[in-house]
């Protein structure tokens, strides 16, 4: 074939229309199609010599977490929003054991202490058949005891040194302390003969009107302060 042949067969082809369709000229031939908008989601039909558009990637959704609520168990309580305030020492001692005047028909003479362990009242006896009385804590199971005996010493604010035997019992106590608002033993004690018994306030109020010493008598420290202030060394207790 030569070249004018070939060229003719080559126009011939150019004025052939392309796809059966106008030219936007409205003339019929080869033109280059123009791409079509696409609507996402509907097919588009192509033809011969048509592009393959792109399609645009649909949007992508954030996936949001479903918020989490706490769940509530019928049979536990809700947890409180602040961790709750450290509990102190001095709680509330129990009503029934508040200092007052009270009616005393003992055989005791005024001045004399007398120790009611049961019932974990202390009698300060006063005359015209009265007693100042006061709560009070007593010895555990096993460390009770009752008898006769006199305060020897009187001490503000004592240290506290304790004894071997509550040493061998509780390794972990401090083999010495020294007096002040931290000391078991309180503002005031008043030791009791030669024995390593005493009458002494405490820092844990709350304990008072029940048994939880080693055999001492402890009793709140505005309580012991006031019977510090009204009885003499060599006054007379009577623990029943």
């Amino acid at each position: 074939m030569n070249d004018r042949a070939g060229t003719g067969a080559f126009e011939a082809r150019m004025e052939r229309p392309v796809s059966g369709r106008p030219s936007p000229d409205g003339q019929w031939g080869y033109h280059q199609p123009q791409p079509q908008p696409l609507a996402y989601g509907v097919p588009r039909q192509l033809h011969s010599g048509d592009r393959v558009p792109v399609e645009p990637e649909p949007e992508r959704q954030t996936q949001i977490s479903p918020q989490r609520v706490p769940v509530r168990l019928a049979a536990l309580p809700m947890a409180p929003d602040r961790e709750p305030a450290v509990e102190r020492i001095a709680r509330a001692p129990d009503a029934r054991y508040a200092r007052q005047v009270v009616a005393f028909d003992g055989p005791q003479r005024a001045g004399t202490i007398v120790v009611d362990t049961p019932s974990k009242f202390l009698y300060l006896v006063q005359p015209g058949g009265q007693a100042i009385r006061y709560g009070i804590g007593v010895g555990r199971p096993g460390f009770a005891w009752a008898g006769l005996k006199t305060i020897s010493q009187k001490r503000e604010w004592p240290d506290w040194t304790p004894p071997a035997e509550m040493i061998r019992r509780r390794p972990d106590l401090p083999r010495h302390m020294a007096g002040g608002p931290g000391n078991p033993l309180g503002a005031r004690a008043l030791y009791l003969g030669s024995s390593l018994y005493r009458i002494h306030g405490t820092n844990e109020p709350h304990t008072i009107g029940q048994n939880v010493s080693s055999g001492c008598i402890r009793m709140m420290n505005e309580d012991v302060i006031d019977l510090y202030e009204r009885i003499p060394v060599g006054t007379r207790v009577e623990v029943l």
